[in-house]
């Protein structure tokens, strides 16, 4: 019979503890392998989805620069337009706006001159005044009634 000293039984400790060990890193091993492959497919997926996304993005930025520029171009139009209106707007005012004050003051005296003539071959009595209150025009009786009150 063969009796085991104490550095058997301590190499026969250390040989366990190491086959433990080993078998504990194969175990985490392959699982990490298994979440890197994992991993890997779920990146290769993800890069299959967002490359047609990037060019649909691309795509969509594209047609609003298209649309901005087009604003762009419609709001330099309207603005031009605008000044055009304006200046058209003072040119008719200027050409036209003095003489046809004129002719609206001469109608006017015209008018009144014929009126008065026909006034003055009318009796006085018959001749009534009227005043203008905001639009509205209101025989002489009324007006003096508001003047009392």
């Amino acid at each position: 019979m063969h009796t085991v000293s104490g550095g058997e039984v301590a190499g026969i400790l250390v040989a366990v503890f190491w086959a433990i060990l080993v078998s504990f890193l194969a175990v985490a091993l392959a699982r990490l392998a298994q979440t890197l492959r994992t991993t890997t497919k779920l990146v290769a997926d993800v890069t299959d989805q967002a490359v047609p996304l990037l060019a649909d993005a691309s795509s969509a930025v594209r047609s609003a620069q298209t649309q901005i520029d087009r604003v762009d171009a419609i709001a330099s139009d309207v603005q031009e337009v605008t000044s055009n209106a304006s200046a058209l707007s003072t040119t008719v005012a200027s050409t036209f706006g003095g003489p046809l004050v004129k002719v609206a003051a001469f109608g006017y005296g015209v008018r009144r001159a014929l009126g008065g003539r026909k006034e003055d071959m009318s009796a006085p009595a018959e001749r009534s005044r009227h005043t203008v209150v905001v639009g509205r025009t209101l025989p002489a009786a009324r007006r003096t009634k508001r003047k009392k009150g």
